[in-house]
């Protein structure tokens, strides 16, 4: 019984409780014209005795989605009432002599249809064969009773069940469907898992071992070396080896744990400066300018990092693709949120094709989809005259769980 609590309401729908009440005026209307044209009864109980039972029995129709089982027992009871009338109180309550040759209210045909959908199996047949046999009156079998009797009664509660049977196949189907295709995602995620372990132990076993050769070999130099400049670029390379290190360590974690790779996992947990991104790149010889206009405490750690990564990818970019150029970094804050723009100027030599060819191909890709999950939108290509300009408008605030616990004043919102 559990399974029908979605109906304990007065209707399911607008359009059910439209349906039963036109159905229960119907049959008050057909019973009232029954009375009219027909023989009264005669019983002490008045001429309209019967009508007034039929008309109660019809309008008990209203609450049959809210009170199935109620209604349903009503009905049996009507319907003995009817019986007993017919056998030892002619005239009572049935005319002795009706139009129809009806011992049940006129109502049980609509009630038994809608019951499948409403009680248990056992119950609607319980209650279908009570009615079934008041109908027939197996007793005394007639030709002008007994097939009327079943096809008021064991006729409608018969193809309610089978409908129902046949709703709740499908239905059961579709769990099925629904179940089989969450089982196939799940494995897929289970696909990716393992991609991701895999791919984490060629990065530790490979690119980590690689990056700390190349940290090691840069302090041996520094340190053996005799020449300032050689020893300060040794250090420098030392330097940003060990950070980048600390940076694929924190991808294999993540590949390692199966996390999914969007920007709010990868992003680090400090909050990086644009303007050591344009004295890192002023350092190994790329003239960059930096413009800043704005109030940069109005937007959010998570849009910071966002922008720090936009104007990163971007100066990396210059670096590989066009050497011999110059760029220039324009940091815009409004209470809106953030303009950020990075141009740099045609490339006056062939880039260097080891480190052009050193990228994934994927960098701008990936920065559109990060700044995308933050609510900005990424613009990237040539400009006239030679080129090429990154820009992106990234939002203030973004609703993130750091984002609510960082943005005391509610930026944004």
């Amino acid at each position: 019984m559990a399974e029908r609590a979605e109906y304990r309401q007065w209707w399911p729908s607008r359009h059910d409780g439209f349906w039963l009440v036109f159905a229960a005026l119907v049959f008050c209307g057909l019973d009232v014209v029954l009375y009219v044209f027909g023989p009264p009864t005669t019983g002490w109980l008045g001429p309209a005795a019967g009508l007034i039972l039929q008309l109660i029995a019809d309008l008990s129709l209203v609450l049959l989605f809210r009170f199935p089982a109620q209604v349903a027992g009503f009905v049996v009871v009507v319907a003995f009432l009817m019986l007993a009338s017919d056998l030892l109180s002619p005239g009572l309550l049935v005319p002795v002599e009706p139009l129809t040759s009806r011992t049940v209210p006129t109502i049980t045909a609509v009630v038994l249809s809608q019951l499948a959908r409403l009680l248990d199996r056992r119950t609607v047949l319980i209650v279908a064969g009570i009615l079934a046999v008041i109908a027939t009156q197996p007793w005394q079998p007639s030709w002008s009773v007994t097939p009327f009797g079943l096809l008021s009664t064991a006729l409608p509660a018969v193809v309610s069940l089978y409908f129902e049977a046949r709703r709740q196949l499908l239905r059961s189907l579709r769990d099925r469907a629904e179940r089989a295709e969450r089982e196939q995602h799940l494995l897929a995620e289970q696909a990716r898992a393992e991609e991701r372990r895999r791919l984490a132990s060629e990065m530790h076993d490979v690119v980590t071992h690689r990056l700390s050769l190349m940290v090691l070999h840069a302090g041996a130099l520094g340190v053996t070396s005799r020449e300032e400049a050689v020893r300060s670029a040794a250090e420098d390379i030392r330097r940003e080896g060990a950070r980048a290190l600390d940076e694929l360590r924190d991808l294999v974690g993540v590949l390692r744990n199966g996390a999914n790779l969007d920007a709010r996992t990868l992003s680090p947990a400090p909050t990086g400066d644009p303007v050591a991104l344009v004295e890192e790149s002023r350092s190994v010889g790329v003239p960059t300018e930096l413009s800043v206009t704005g109030d940069p405490s109005r937007i959010s750690p998570t849009v910071a990092r966002t922008a720090y990564r936009v104007v990163q990818e971007a100066l990396t970019n210059v670096r590989k693709h066009a050497p011999g150029s110059s760029a220039t970094v324009d940091l815009r804050y409004h209470p809106g949120g953030l303009e950020v723009s990075v141009h740099n100027t045609a490339a006056t030599s062939p880039p260097d094709p080891a480190l052009a060819g050193s990228g994934s191909g994927a960098g701008l890709a990936g920065l559109r989809q990060r700044v995308e999950l933050v609510g900005g939108r990424l613009d990237a290509g040539p400009v006239p005259g030679g080129g090429f300009r990154v820009g992106a408008i990234l939002p203030a605030y973004v609703p993130t769980t750091e984002g609510a616990h960082s943005d005391p004043g509610g930026r944004g919102r």
